[in-house]
């Protein structure tokens, strides 16, 4: 999908697992991801993980992956399932659940 402009659109799920409940990490994935322009949710799984979603330029979604890799983020990430999908273009903010 492409945004106005020529801007390639993508939509990424990232699995986030670690001590990453209840330490400010939603709130730190979507302040990091409004910054960039993009929508999705950020929310929490019963086993302990979060769940992101972003959708946005492509550009913007992988600065947010790389983030989300890198580990530099409240608490402390064990490993990150991430899996690139087409924009559906269904979601409207960035929300954190």
């Amino acid at each position: 999908m492409q945004a106005q402009g020529g801007t390639t659109v993508v939509r990424f799920t990232a699995v986030v697992v670690g001590h990453v409940q209840r330490v400010g990490f939603r709130d730190y994935v979507r302040t990091r991801a409004r910054r960039r322009g993009l929508v999705g949710s950020a929310t929490n799984m019963p086993d302990g993980a979060v769940e992101v979603i972003a959708e946005g330029a492509e550009s913007a979604c992988r600065d947010l992956a790389h983030l989300l890799l890198s580990g530099h983020t409240p608490g402390w990430t064990d490993h990150v399932q991430l899996v690139w999908r087409r924009a559906q273009g269904d979601l409207t903010e960035f929300r954190r659940r």
